[in-house]
């Protein structure tokens, strides 16, 4: 398991170099248009795209989505790389999967951070599922410890654990361990899918385990099916499951019920600051971007801190051509779009 472990990280970049089509570019946003205001009434230096997510100040609702971890040194200049970009630009920042570091102590360095980001938002990773497998608070207080992370997301994958030729696939019961779980944390949990989205049931188990926040991670963006059709190198069960799940905007819709009870992070087919804004009107509090910055972060800080500038722009530009100055202005409001 450890050797496979530390080598997924790399395999999984390879793959998505090798094949764009992984990127499913579901482009299920493309249906919602934004209220265009020919008289918008403000002034466009007044609109503040800042937001507050677990207690500090962002300059807009930006994500860095969990990419990688792990002892390699590509992995290594990837994250550092955007965890500067993070700090830089004001956004949040969140990890690859965390299991690696408990069979490889040295890829702990991939996951301490917070030197190079100070002060803003960062968040832990592991999987929900290895709660059957072993895991519990000690790992999870470790995961948080080495990145002095402000919240720790469980990610749930049951369909790239079945499509995995070293897949962990036993489900049974997680709610039930995540609850004793965040109740023995004093940091947040954030639930967290993997491309697949999320149901209201999802959300009600979640809720009843004292979660409070979700990151709903639809299907339209990268599929880690097809990527582990690749590594699995036999059949085509990864390719057929290839665009299995629950597009974002969906899973936003799914979730409106539940907005007084819970903070949802929209994530899945996000690529541009019109997705984000669509995905706020729709209820995320958090947009979360990945695809778009990994090549950036194999290059640079720079490379990474150019497209999320140019990310705030395009959402800075949009919430003035609806008529808002504020991010507040936008959740939930149902007059700004309309779909076709």
């Amino acid at each position: 398991m450890s050797n496979s472990t530390n080598d997924r990280k790399i395999e999984h970049i390879r793959v998505i170099e090798e094949d764009p089509d992984t990127d499913r570019q579901g482009d299920h946003f493309a249906s919602w248009h934004l209220m265009h205001r020919a008289l918008p009434e403000i002034d466009y230096a007044e609109v503040d795209p800042g937001v507050s997510f677990l207690g500090k100040r962002l300059s807009f609702p930006l994500l860095i989505s969990s990419m990688t971890g792990g002892d390699h040194e590509l992995v290594l200049r990837v994250n550092r790389n955007l965890a500067q970009a993070a700090e830089a630009t004001g956004v949040a920042m969140g990890v690859g999967s965390q299991r690696v570091m408990f069979t490889h102590p040295e890829s702990c360095n991939s996951f301490a951070l917070r030197q190079w980001a100070p002060t803003t938002v960062l968040l832990g990773n592991l999987g929900a599922v290895q709660l059957n497998y072993g895991f519990g608070l000690e790992e999870a207080q470790s995961a948080i410890n080495i990145m002095q992370a402000d919240g720790l997301f469980l990610h749930l994958n049951p369909l790239q654990e079945s499509v995995q030729p070293e897949g962990d696939r036993n489900f049974k019961g997680l709610a039930a361990k995540i609850a004793a779980l965040q109740a023995e944390l004093a940091t947040p949990l954030i639930l967290k899918e993997v491309g697949c989205g999320m149901t209201p049931a999802d959300i009600e188990l979640g809720l009843a385990a004292g979660i409070r926040y979700f990151d709903l991670a639809g299907s339209g963006g990268t599929s880690w099916s097809r990527i582990e059709h690749h590594r699995r190198g036999r059949g085509d069960l990864g390719l057929r499951m290839q665009d299995w799940g629950i597009p974002t905007p969906v899973a936003l819709e799914w979730a409106r019920p539940y907005q007084e009870r819970a903070t949802f992070i929209a994530s899945g087919g996000l690529r541009n600051g019109l997705d984000m804004i669509k995905s706020v009107i729709l209820g995320g509090s958090l947009c979360g971007l990945a695809a778009p910055l990994l090549k950036p972060a194999m290059e640079s800080a720079e490379a990474v801190i150019a497209v999320i500038e140019g990310v705030k722009q395009e959402f800075t530009t949009a919430m003035f051509l609806l008529g808002v100055t504020r991010v507040e202005q936008l959740h939930l409001n149902d007059a700004l779009l309309w779909r076709r």
